[in-house]
């Protein structure tokens, strides 16, 4: 019989950019390592992303999750092992008829349209061309009208804070608008998801998918796409570098993504703190 483990039954989940990963996109060794000792006393860890799975395989070969990841911004639950979706939900009906909204009113707005499978890039201007590179995306150009897949959300990308305002608010007072949710994952993004579609969400169905206490579940992030794993998790974690939204829905504020803060918290859970 397996020893019992200090973490036993707690599951900790991060968010990749801004919070795990650091400016450079690379994964300190202290956090590495700090996660091998959580998983070895019994933890479950993973990390929860706006990305589609495809195209975070490198960052979950780095990580070694030990239970599935979420993926889409709320919208799927991918179990690593098998390579296949345990859970998903998609946009439904109606998301075309925004994306066509945004692209004739705000012709200077970029955007791509997510499937399950690959990601495409419909109109891209600096913004989204910055966050493609970024997160090295190949570079899927298709036509929002061309695509035949069910859409798994939607990101649209600007520069101007006043066009992401006057974005919101054509979306907002869209006849089907009520029909969707929307999240700023970035400064510069802003994205259309299936109604109801969180990453807290996605804590709730690995927590029942795994049979873990919710009361046993940690969460960290650093932007408002964070916020709902912060509400959804027993305890919301915020890195130091977050943004005023997420400092102040944390529970706990942990030192910076460049200050290993995954490993400050699994020894601070460790130490009771």
């Amino acid at each position: 019989m397996r020893k019992a483990g200090k973490f036993d039954g707690v599951l900790f989940c991060t968010d990749l950019d801004g919070t795990i990963l650091r400016n450079d996109k690379t994964i300190s060794k202290e956090n590495l390592e700090a996660i091998s000792y959580f998983k070895s006393e019994g933890g479950s860890f993973t990390f929860i992303t706006g990305r589609l799975p495809s195209y975070s395989m490198d960052i979950c070969n780095t990580i070694k999750p030990n239970v599935p990841f979420g993926c889409i911004n709320g919208g799927g639950l991918y179990d690593h092992v098998t390579g296949k979706y345990i859970w998903s939900m998609n946009a439904g009906e109606g998301v075309m008829d925004l994306i066509r909204c945004i692209d004739e009113q705000l012709p200077n707005v970029g955007f791509q349209v997510s499937t399950f499978n690959a990601t495409y890039f419909c109109k891209e201007n600096k913004a989204l061309r910055r966050f493609r590179e970024a997160a090295k995306l190949p570079n899927l150009v298709c036509h929002y009208v061309d695509i035949q897949e069910p859409v798994a959300k939607v990101i649209f990308a600007s520069d101007s804070e006043e066009e992401i305002a006057e974005m919101k608010q054509k979306l907002a007072s869209h006849p089907l608008g009520q029909n969707f949710s929307y999240i700023r994952s970035e400064k510069t993004l802003y994205e259309i998801l299936p109604l109801g579609s969180s990453k807290g969400l996605l804590i709730e169905k690995l927590s029942q998918y795994l049979g873990i206490d919710p009361n046993k579940t940690i969460a960290i992030g650093d932007y408002n796409n964070d916020i709902s794993m912060f509400r959804a998790a027993k305890v919301g974690v915020a890195v130091a570098n977050a943004c005023p939204d997420a400092l102040a829905a944390a529970d706990y504020i942990t030192v910076s993504n460049e200050e290993h803060a995954i490993a400050q918290v699994i020894a601070d859970l460790e130490s009771g703190r």
